[in-house]
């Protein structure tokens, strides 16, 4: 698997795999994170635009798309932490919107790979309902820290690992 930047050729693709992410949302009970359209298209064109949007290929077919950030804050909404705190305020990356179509196994850990690559101290959120992804960041060693709101004001579970 390789990890790449997302271009605008690349769309039709994404939008595929945030479809085929949803359902599996759905299947395991998250019936209530990704909805009201939401990653739209002008959102993933957004994450390209400012180089954030990432896909993950095998074998020349996207399997996977995600965003990325890095920097000394770049997730406004985790500066307020509620019920627990971070476990330092070094610069950090952040990934959201980590889809993947189901059809093959290890597209988180291509993604967090390609991640730790970059920065060492990792920040990310989950919906409650997405018990699959919670389990994951604890299964690959991070820490639950809290709750944060997003821009919506709905509450995420919060986690965090510095290697």
């Amino acid at each position: 698997m390789k990890v790449k930047l997302a271009s605008v050729s690349d769309l039709k693709s994404i939008l595929n795999v945030i479809e085929l992410a949803k359902q599996i949302m759905l299947a395991n009970g998250n019936t209530t994170q990704w909805i009201n359209g939401y990653p739209s298209e002008e959102i993933i064109l957004k994450d390209m635009e400012q180089n954030y949007g990432f896909v993950i290929v095998n074998n020349g077919e996207i399997e996977g798309y995600f965003c990325f950030l890095k920097g000394n804050n770049p997730e406004p909404t985790y500066q307020l932490i509620k019920d627990g705190n971070w476990l330092n305020n070094e610069a950090y990356g952040v990934i959201h919107r980590l889809a993947s179509s189901g059809r093959i196994k290890g597209i988180a850990d291509a993604c967090f790979d390609f991640c730790f690559s970059e920065i060492n101290n990792i920040k990310v959120d989950t919906h409650e309902n997405n018990i699959p992804m919670q389990n994951y960041f604890k299964k690959i060693g991070f820490t639950y820290c809290g709750i944060i709101y997003v821009n919506d004001g709905s509450p995420r579970r919060a986690f965090q690992k510095s290697i």
